[in-house]
């Protein structure tokens, strides 16, 4: 079930992500980037030392989907 409910957080990350960064990338791209982001922000959330429920782990998975969503700019810029 914790599987499940990380993925959803993931993919919500990404939409959420998306919409910050107003991003033209097309929605599939948004929500890997989101499932990703977050592992990401739950990297940057241990090196940090900050931990708690859902809410502060769906903020660090749209941290770092924000984050590779920048990145993927930066890379495939066109």
């Amino acid at each position: 079930m914790h599987f499940i409910i990380t993925l959803v957080l993931g993919i919500l990350a990404g939409w959420i992500a998306g919409k910050i960064m107003k991003s033209e990338q097309n929605l599939i791209i948004n929500l890997i980037l989101g499932l990703v982001g977050g592992a990401v922000g739950g990297w940057i959330g241990s090196l940090l030392g900050i931990s708690g429920g859902w809410i502060v782990g769906l903020i660090l998975a749209v941290l770092g989907a924000c984050i590779l969503i920048w990145l993927y700019r930066k890379l495939f810029k066109k």
